[in-house]
């Protein structure tokens, strides 16, 4: 006889249906769905002196938690967990930065040092480079993350945490998370990992030792490109930490409408990222011997520096969904390029419904983060491409007809 399965208790669920019903609760009205509920307050107990006022687990003032944020929470924990031990939580804040300054203002002290993947965010890179050294002395170095040897030398006695991305934003570059997260451990430091590109169920960084997890939810886990979150995921005492500092008293809460969005987009998850993932790995192959195109970086293509391991850490569930690319030409060649494009949108973000690319020119115009990128993305810029959910045989066809727009 299978197993019984049980909405109500996540541990009996597998993926799909964790999507579906975790952290989801009937109100009230006996509705089947979590409602929004906009309250900013919610009622008293009887006799509150007991209580903390600055409580978390239960709805009290929506600055500490309101019924959307927690069941959001309930979910992502149970979504990105897989086998990891029950003590795991979630706390969603106001945006994927919030969360990542989330998970430094709470870790770090005045003193400490830092290793950041060399291939970051560019929120992080200002914090990391001018915020955090001039505001609080924290010292940080860039190091090619892709690299475990590089990785373990710059680690030092007051290293206290190692932050780095599954797949670097925007070159692609992929790290090996259960290498990193041994060095950092045996220096004792935290890994925290950047999972934005590589949300559940394609990739879970706990499973691989990491200690923090961050999704800017603004973009995979919503999924359509309404509403603005992000979340840390972590042993229960590291994100109460959280929860505690830069949610309650830094402020940095998301509301209950962005929350409620947010859940509802995550139901699709799954399904959504099959589709991002197979037509992601079409595009690339198409773009990748057309000989108009200069370079394709994606982990999916053999001829990626870290194909093999991208292949080995995601166990075959696919490479992701976004790519960097560049046509034969100036950054002039470029802009027309995206600009004969028909189905796919020139926009930022990522992770929509709808293809989006953005065209960031090379050389000085790109910013300081340029040192760290490969010669070809210096020398002709990128377009960072986000695989969309329309048909791939329709996305291959409007790159086709821009690319002969563009040189005819």
């Amino acid at each position: 006889m299978s197993a019984r399965v049980d909405k109500h208790k996540p541990d009996t669920l597998r993926t799909t249906s964790l999507a579906v019903h975790a952290g989801n609760e009937r109100g009230p009205s006996g509705a089947i769905r979590t409602p929004i509920v906009m309250a900013n307050s919610y009622a008293l107990p009887d006799e509150p002196a007991s209580m903390s006022w600055s409580g978390t687990e239960e709805p009290l003032y929506t600055r500490n938690s309101g019924t959307n944020q927690l069941g959001l929470q309930r979910k992502l924990a149970a979504l990105e967990k897989g086998s990891s031990a029950d003590d795991i939580d979630a706390v969603v804040l106001a945006s994927g930065v919030a969360a990542l300054h989330g998970v430094f203002f709470t870790t770090l002290r005045s003193g400490d040092h830092v290793v950041v993947g060399d291939v970051t965010y560019e929120a992080i890179y200002r914090l990391f480079t001018e915020l955090l050294p001039e505001k609080y002395g924290i010292d940080a170095d860039f190091v090619d993350t892709s690299d475990p040897d590089a990785v373990r030398r710059a680690m030092r006695p007051n290293t206290r945490l190692v932050h780095i991305e599954a797949i670097g934003n925007p070159t692609t570059k992929v790290t090996d998370v259960a290498a990193i997260a041994k060095i950092a451990h045996e220096s004792g430091a935290l890994l925290s990992v950047d999972s934005t590109f590589t949300p559940p169920p394609f990739f879970r960084p706990l499973e691989h030792g990491a200690d923090l997890v961050v999704h800017s939810l603004t973009k995979y886990i919503n999924g359509h490109g309404d509403a603005m979150g992000g979340a840390v995921i972590g042993r229960r005492e590291l994100i109460q930490t959280i929860k505690d500092d830069a949610m309650v008293d830094v402020g940095g809460v998301i509301s209950p409408f962005n929350a409620w969005l947010i859940m509802r987009g995550s139901v699709t998850l799954p399904l959504r990222l099959r589709q991002h993932l197979d037509s992601a790995m079409r595009v690339a192959a198409f773009l990748e011997q057309h000989p108009r195109v200069a370079y394709v970086a994606y982990p999916g293509l053999e001829a990626h520096p870290q194909h093999e391991l991208a292949a080995r850490q995601f166990g075959g569930a696919g490479f992701g969904a976004m790519m960097a690319f560049a046509v034969d030409g100036d950054a002039a060649t470029q802009d027309r390029f995206v600009q004969n494009l028909r189905l796919i949108t020139s926009a930022v973000s990522l992770g929509h419904d709808e293809s989006l690319i953005v065209h960031v020119a090379g050389g000085a115009d790109a910013g300081p983060r340029v040192q760290f990128y490969p010669a070809e993305f210096k020398r002709l810029g990128h377009l960072r491409f986000s695989i969309g959910l329309e048909d791939p045989d329709d996305i291959i066809a409007d790159l086709d007809a821009a690319l002969a727009a563009t040189f005819a």
